[in-house]
């Protein structure tokens, strides 16, 4: 073959090297194709890759071809590392040019000793014997070597860096997760609080964050979303931990309008929220709003219909719900036609049709689901087993469902 030949036969394979480098993900299978395309390339019969860990100072070889015996982990002292690093560009002939310690390491039953380096780090090194037709190894195959070793020692170096990477980025997933998990658990340590103030209520807050996330998670939102709505739901009466207990617990029925004191817990609820710094910015909103209704009448600003934020008529839901559907001092539970029956009289008024249907679509498929199954559901499984009727309360269910649907046409 003239240099002619050999130089595009080396170009050709330095394509193929790089493509390899660049598509292969396995780091074993990466060592292994550039031995192969390397040794390939100029015929040699006998070859091994090590990889160097910095750490350990050991080298390790992770692929060989046409060797019997199996190659060991070495540790390189000093001395080898320099001398090793100092001969990244020419490599080293094993039998003249290798210090006494390298060739004593690698020397048989190798010719031609490359490191692999990149910025004066030692990443590996290639070891490569005689050729198949028994020709010696010339200055032209090392060079041709050398270049492909560059090519090598950058790939390998990348692979490190990209799983250090992944390793990091792991790594903070995980305390992200961590800190996520903390979070939850304080916004419900507080939940728990703030219903303790409350002998009725005991587990309100909790069952009107997964109510509402039951419905934002029907109207399609993101889970982001999501997850600030259900943390809304926990925290929209964190207000009330001003309001006097004997208010909150009267066995008198009354409005906020009556008791400014309850009025103020919306309010209060913004104030104390606004000034934490949440993964949901929406947060403060939501509790200061959650009494708001679309006809204008609600509480505190008496905002109307667009003006108030979907969560906050997502969140105005669940807490209807579920105060309906539990005992409070002034009126027993109501039962499931009763408080579908409200459901259906305050779409449009009080509650949004669009909120109404997605909460209609949660319990239809619940209902669906308990029908065909003996398991215990979600949003059913925090009611009474006896409390939900489904052969009387379907047809309700998909009246509350026809209802919202009108409400939603009607208004265009």
């Amino acid at each position: 073959m003239d240099r002619t030949n050999r130089l595009l036969h080396s170009f050709a394979a330095l394509a193929d090297l790089g493509q390899e480098l660049s598509e292969t993900r396995d780091f074993e299978e990466l060592a292994r194709a550039s031995l192969y395309i390397i040794l390939g390339t100029l015929a040699i019969r006998r070859g091994a890759l090590g990889i160097y860990d910095p750490e350990t100072k050991r080298l390790r070889f992770v692929a060989t071809r046409g060797i019997q015996l199996k190659l060991s982990e070495e540790e390189l002292d000093a001395t080898v590392h320099d001398a090793l690093v100092a001969a990244a560009s020419t490599g080293l002939w094993l039998s003249s040019e290798a210090v006494p310690p390298v060739r004593a390491a690698f020397g048989s039953p190798f010719e031609l000793l490359m490191p692999l380096v990149v910025r004066r780090e030692l990443i590996g090194l290639l070891l490569v014997g005689e050729k198949a037709n028994q020709e010696p190894i010339n200055q032209d195959d090392r060079e041709i070597i050398a270049a492909m070793v560059r090519h090598v020692a950058v790939g390998i170096h990348n692979h490190h860096l990209m799983a250090e990477v992944k390793e990091r980025a792991m790594e903070n997933r995980r305390l992200y997760d961590d800190l996520r998990a903390l979070y939850h658990d304080t916004v419900r340590a507080f939940a728990v609080a703030i219903d303790c103030k409350d002998a009725y209520t005991r587990g309100h807050s909790e069952r009107v964050g997964f109510y509402a996330a039951a419905v934002a998670r029907a109207l399609g939102l993101s889970e982001d979303e999501i997850e600030g709505i259900r943390v809304a739901g926990y925290l929209h009466d964190i207000g009330k931990l001003i309001v006097d207990r004997e208010v909150m617990n009267s066995k008198l029925r009354f409005s906020a309008c009556d008791v400014p004191e309850l009025r103020q817990h919306t309010i209060a609820g913004y104030e104390i929220l606004a000034r934490i710094r949440h993964p949901y910015a929406d947060l403060p909103l939501l509790a200061r709003y959650h009494h708001e209704r679309l006809d204008g009448s609600g509480y505190p600003e008496g905002l109307c219909a667009h003006e108030i934020p979907l969560g906050a008529k997502i969140i105005a839901l669940a807490d209807a719900f579920d105060a309906m559907t539990t005992t409070r001092p002034y009126r027993p539970q109501l039962s499931f036609e009763e408080v579908l029956g409200e459901l259906a009289r305050g779409t449009g008024t009080q509650f949004d049709p669009g909120v109404v249907r997605a909460f209609a679509q949660v319990l239809l498929r619940e209902a669906e689901e308990v029908q065909s199954s003996t398991e215990r559901h979600p949003l059913f499984g925090l009611l009474d087993p006896s409390y939900v009727r489904l052969e009387r309360n379907l047809p309700l269910i998909e009246g509350l469902l026809a209802r919202a649907e009108r409400a939603l046409a009607a208004a265009g």
